[in-house]
């Protein structure tokens, strides 16, 4: 079997089935918490304390939540083939699960970042940041995300990734949300692509895509028991 370079991106859906919720599943509220009160700019300019409560609360359900079926199946793919992840997720469930080339485009939870030098990254172990946890140079700590109204640094990393896949997966997210919702149209349209998602929704024309309706934890190993066979 030759090796493939297959693209996954990832989005809520397969973080569902590990326990962490998302904003779509509650009418735009994310754990009853209204975005643009605890997920932009604003919000941590208006009450850094909210904003820094509800990441803590959103960290330790990501400590407290273990990688399921869809995440190990795709290290699986990984022994086989180049694979890289390109996730909309903040957790890091694909990392525990094993998987090596992960690229995060909105952030990561487990990470906090200078709000002095935005390039001055920290990973830390538990789940709390206080209030008056500084950087080097001082400043408070934020939470390592990408908030609604920031620019998505690691976009044309994603393109570049995509444009060159052999194969490429889409995995639990509505493909709603841009500019990830964008990639789709940089993959090559004579490759084989897999959306597997149990309520696809605005696809659209899309050549060579197969469309799985499962979830993911269902979906995802099957289309690599496929793939490997």
């Amino acid at each position: 079997m030759s090796k493939k370079r297959i693209v996954v991106f990832t989005g809520a859906g397969i973080s569902a089935e590990s326990g962490i919720k998302t904003f779509r599943d509650n009418d735009g509220l994310w754990e009853n918490y209204q975005i643009e009160d605890v997920a932009t700019p604003a919000a941590w300019q208006n009450n850094p304390t909210l904003v820094n409560e509800f990441y803590n609360i959103r960290r330790k359900q990501v400590l407290e939540a273990k990688p399921n079926a869809a995440h190990q199946a795709l290290v699986k793919l990984e022994k086989k083939h180049q694979v890289n992840i390109i996730t909309q997720n903040i957790d890091d469930l694909h990392e525990r699960a094993g998987s090596k080339n992960v690229l995060h485009l909105h952030g990561e939870i487990r990470k906090v970042r200078s709000t002095a030098k935005s390039s001055l990254v920290y990973a830390i172990d538990g789940w709390e940041v206080k209030m008056g946890d500084n950087c080097e140079l001082g400043s408070q700590l934020r939470p390592h995300i990408v908030w609604f109204g920031e620019a998505v640094p690691k976009m044309d990393e994603a393109y570049s990734l995509v444009s060159v896949a052999d194969i490429f997966i889409v995995i639990g997210t509505s493909l709603n949300v841009y500019p990830a919702a964008g990639l789709l149209s940089y993959a090559e349209r004579k490759i084989p692509k897999y959306l597997i998602d149990p309520n696809p929704q605005n696809i659209g024309s899309v050549e060579n895509l197969t469309i799985i309706n499962e979830q993911a934890g269902v979906g995802v190993p099957r289309l690599v028991d496929e793939l490997l066979w």
